[in-house]
């Protein structure tokens, strides 16, 4: 397999759960702007909407939504227990929360990297963002992780999405701050910082 990523973007948590679930895989780097890969590829012929992620299979299929992959390469290693078994309610509960990830946090932040989004519009978007952070806080409890006690692919979409917030200086309390770190201390999240040149913004 081949993850087409950006460095620091919502790539970042496949390539994750590729590390965590110990499966074989490439990496190669886009430029979003030119739309290419780092060997000089035409990025939009391989993945056609343009952005990242894009796991290209080894039938060279391509799969290019963030929390779908996640799910799949939980499935590829069910052994690693990142995901859930089809059909129980522990995999509703995860796809439950790679949903929220993806429409109340991930899109929440594209704002934030448009420079042609002016300050006060920012500000409103802020607080938007901050009353799902405070739900965050309440929902992970006295949990490690946000499954419970075992580290999900959920986990590593939330990691993500918390860097950009962090980055943006947003407070988002000492429950996610230690959150936060718990996850950044895993060997496979430091790997794939390492991987991304991001190691020593994590």
């Amino acid at each position: 397999m081949k993850l087409f990523y950006a460095p620091g973007a919502c790539s970042l948590s496949p390539h994750i759960a590729l590390r965590e679930a110990g499966l074989p895989f490439t990496m190669e780097k886009v430029d979003l702007r030119a739309k290419a890969t780092e060997s000089g590829d035409d990025y939009k012929a391989i993945n056609p909407r343009g952005y990242v992620p894009a796991l290209q299979l080894e039938d060279g299929r391509v799969v290019t939504e963030g929390p779908v992959i996640v799910q799949m390469i939980a499935d590829l290693a069910p052994e690693k227990e990142l995901g859930a078994a089809f059909g129980s309610v522990e995999r509703y509960q995860l796809m439950d929360w790679l949903a929220f990830i993806s429409t109340e946090l991930h899109k929440g932040f594209s704002p934030f990297f448009n420079p042609a989004v002016n300050d006060e519009a920012k500000k409103s978007f802020k607080e938007r963002l901050m009353l799902r952070f405070a739900y965050l806080t309440d929902a992970l409890g006295d949990k490690p992780y946000l499954m419970g006690d075992k580290f999900s692919v959920a986990d590593g979409y939330l990691f993500t999405v918390l860097r950009w917030a962090k980055g943006f200086k947003f407070d988002v309390g000492p429950k996610l701050d230690a959150y936060f770190d718990r996850v950044a201390a895993r060997p496979a999240v430091k790997a794939a910082l390492e991987a991304e040149g991001l190691l020593a913004a994590a």
